[in-house]
């Protein structure tokens, strides 16, 4: 038995929404949920059409049952290298919701985008879903950038070839988005080869693949700034964070701070 979409009520929103407002998943993995029946509203398996009264229906996910999310959070982190950007890991090993205290992991706080276990540097956790899916859809285009650490010196022309664009070894022939790439100097650690790269587009492994297409190795990664928003200014040492002001966010969606 399947619930039939209601009729559209004021104060009704999408399921999906919903779900990815109280923190229980992303939009796109709340959808996966309702489509393999592990959803019910007011004791009826749901649809993707279902549409829910945040106050007055009953959301179960796997038997449990959702709380709308009154006020959001977010969170900068750190993230040390080692750790899964994940919300939980079948495999056990240490995800970044750990470098957390209890009374932040218990706002189910869930990445917003990710981090490689061998890369490091800003990552946020949020149970805000709307500014999830501003930070990570494609058609928002937010930056992100990163600063790599290669095994050797890079040529002028290999920049130049990643700033117009390069097919990854990993896909399917197309070309990256055009990125902002440039050498950045590290006074404190002379004769290290660091570069600096933006991004608007987020593939798997993206940046480690992109300097691979040019004949370049990254020995480290470090995502330093996403949107407006920088790793130095919130979260400056490894493992630390921050709970985000409205300004900080806003400076993350790379909009005019209230």
């Amino acid at each position: 038995m399947t619930a039939e979409p209601p009729d559209v009520a004021p104060a009704s929103e999408r399921l999906q929404k919903y779900l990815a407002h109280a923190g229980i998943a992303s939009r796109r993995a709340a959808e996966d949920l309702i489509t393999a029946g592990a959803v019910t509203v007011n004791g009826i398996i749901a649809t993707l059409g279902t549409r829910v009264d945040p106050v007055h229906d009953v959301v179960l996910v796997r038997g449990q049952r959702v709380q709308p999310v009154a006020d959001t959070t977010t969170v900068a982190l750190n993230k040390p290298v080692g750790y899964i950007s994940s919300s939980a890991d079948p495999e056990g090993r240490p995800i970044i919701a750990d470098l957390l205290p209890q009374r932040l992991q218990d706002l189910r706080l869930v990445p917003v985008g990710r981090l490689d276990a061998d890369s490091e540097g800003l990552i946020l956790l949020s149970n805000d879903g709307t500014l999830t899916l501003q930070l990570t859809h494609p058609r928002y285009e937010k930056e992100k950038e990163y600063h790599a650490l290669l095994s050797d010196p890079v040529s002028d022309e290999a920049l130049a070839e990643l700033r117009r664009g390069v097919v990854l070894m990993t896909e399917n022939q197309r070309p990256t988005a055009p990125a902002r790439v440039w050498r950045v100097r590290a006074p404190a650690e002379p004769g290290q080869h660091w570069v600096a790269v933006v991004l608007h587009e987020g593939r798997k492994r993206q940046v480690r693949h992109m300097f691979s297409a040019v004949g370049a190795r990254v020995e480290r990664l470090i995502r330093v700034r996403i949107g407006r928003l920088r790793l130095a200014d919130v979260a400056p040492r490894s493992g630390s964070y921050r709970v985000l002001t409205p300004r900080e966010i806003a400076l993350a969606r790379d909009e005019e701070a209230p």
